[in-house]
């Protein structure tokens, strides 16, 4: 009896798998006989068209009626119409779904007690408000660049599809073209607010075509170094668009028909405080300084009346640096003049010393636990760090402290650094590690003349913060008052 029962209930499906089968077989024979497609051509369209009109979604071809989606690297188009690609479900931290659930047909179906768009919320959350609500933070301090809310240490953005990022700082409705309304004209694809657009289309918005192949468009970008644009600036249908490095028009601009030309090079180090290039003894052309009669060097900066060469007037400014005036000031004649002038934080033989340096970006010297001798801090007893911000002795249990140095995903300082009574101690063996959990890497900052903020400003979690007087992506550019 329980056999019978068993076989009845293997049959059913079996049973109903083969009519479906069945049923398909006949459409389709209704459709084509012979090979030939019994439909018009506009009932086999209107059965392979979807809502807003395209298709087989466009990406795919209408066979009597049928979709045959196209396949496509890194994954396939499948559905009735085409409608459905894994591979473009939302993401966080790299991760499809955050693998905390599968991607069915675009939306990700999240596993139990995780939530959001790509899985990433938690249901429960286990981290204290305070450490929530770091983590929310962006480089300058604002919790989910006010776009969003936090919630266990990840925020969830406003405008729901348009505002995304890890801090809600990207905002795509940059993209949205105004008349029509399409994601980039519907001719390319929208990262963080800006449009990367198909070949063949440029503009903001894309929203122009190019009448030249990308071919012939590379090509008369490339510059005679073999770059593009010189690595200075964008090709858009075959014309260089040079970076705008310097609004004012003071500083200097670069220009050329592949951006060949930086007139920021015939800046000395510390020229940049008035507007005049090559030392104001000298003409620049093309990023070349051509210097006067009695006037030498790469920036006409040295005297020929000097009784030193210009190679022992460099030498002996150099001191231990490998810049003249350690980059800091203006060496004619083997003597430093450190710049800004009257600014007592520069000081030295060889303008050696930054006080600057002992200083966090509120201002406050060696965080108000010691003094600065040299650019370097003298912690005060029972304190010590670059800037003498940790204490010695510790009111917290161990368990306390590293909970407030764990990231949202449970790694102690990012793996890069210890902690201490709750604060991360990143590794003093890689410089460039900063941060409050030790997230940030300092050489993304921007360089000027060899040096990171070009001596100017600090570097502040992968961007320059410019000291006063000072502006630029690297503090390049000054704005302060001429001396």
């Amino acid at each position: 009896m329980h056999t019978e029962i068993l076989v009845q209930s293997m049959l059913v499906p079996l049973f109903l798998i083969l009519l479906s089968t069945v049923e398909d077989t006949l459409l389709q024979s209704v459709r084509q006989v012979g090979g030939v497609c019994k439909l018009s051509t506009e009932s086999s369209l209107r059965r392979c068209r979807t809502p807003d009109g395209k298709i087989c979604s466009g990406r795919g071809k209408c066979d009597c009626g049928i979709c045959i989606c196209e396949a496509t690297d890194p994954g396939k188009f499948y559905g009735p119409r085409c409608e459905c690609h894994d591979w473009v479900c939302a993401t966080h931290n790299g991760k499809i779904c955050n693998d905390r659930g599968y991607c069915d047909c675009g939306p990700c179906e999240c596993d139990e007690g995780w939530f959001g768009d790509a899985c990433q919320f938690q249901e429960e959350c286990n981290l204290p408000g305070k450490k929530s609500k770091e983590l929310c933070k962006n480089p300058q301090g604002v919790v989910c660049s006010n776009r969003g809310t936090c919630h266990c240490g990840s925020c969830m953005c406003d405008n729901k599809g348009l505002v995304t990022g890890r801090f809600c700082e990207c905002d795509d409705s940059e993209c949205l073209d105004e008349d029509t309304g399409e994601v980039c004209g519907g001719h390319g694809q929208c990262y963080c607010g800006n449009c990367y657009c198909a070949a063949g289309w440029h503009g903001d918005k894309c929203e122009f075509q190019c009448d030249i192949s990308p071919w012939e468009s590379k090509r008369r970008c490339t510059s005679p170094d073999g770059k593009i644009c010189s690595n200075r600036g964008t090709c858009v249908c075959g014309e260089c668009n040079c970076y705008d490095v310097d609004p004012s028009g003071d500083w200097g601009d670069i220009h050329g028909d592949t951006c060949e030309c930086d007139e920021r090079n015939c800046h000395a180090t510390y020229d940049r405080y008035t507007d005049d290039f090559c030392s104001g003894h000298g003409q620049c052309n093309c990023g070349r300084c051509d210097c006067k009669e009695e006037w030498a060097g790469k920036k006409c900066e040295h005297p020929l009346s000097c009784s030193l060469s210009l190679d022992s007037s460099l030498k002996k400014c150099r001191g231990t640096s490998n810049l003249p005036c350690f980059g800091r000031g203006q060496c004619q004649c083997g003597l430093c003049t450190c710049y800004p002038p009257g600014d007592s934080r520069i000081h030295g033989k060889n303008c050696e010393c930054d006080d600057r340096q002992c200083e966090d970006l509120s201002g406050e010297v060696c965080g108000g636990h010691g003094y600065c001798s040299c650019g370097r801090c003298i912690c005060e007893e029972g304190w010590f760090g670059k800037l003498c911000q940790f204490p010695r002795s510790c009111d917290m249990s161990d368990v306390q402290s590293k909970e407030l140095c764990e990231t949202s995903d449970g790694v102690m300082c990012s793996g890069k650094g210890s902690c201490h009574c709750g604060k991360c101690m990143c590794s003093s063996q890689d410089w460039w590690v900063s941060g409050e959990y030790c997230e940030c890497d300092d050489r993304e900052c921007d360089k000027h003349d060899g040096l990171i903020c070009t001596g100017n400003g600090l570097c502040s979690c992968g961007n320059c913060e410019c000291w006063d007087g000072w502006t630029g992506n690297a503090c390049e550019i000054w704005v302060g008052a001429e001396y």
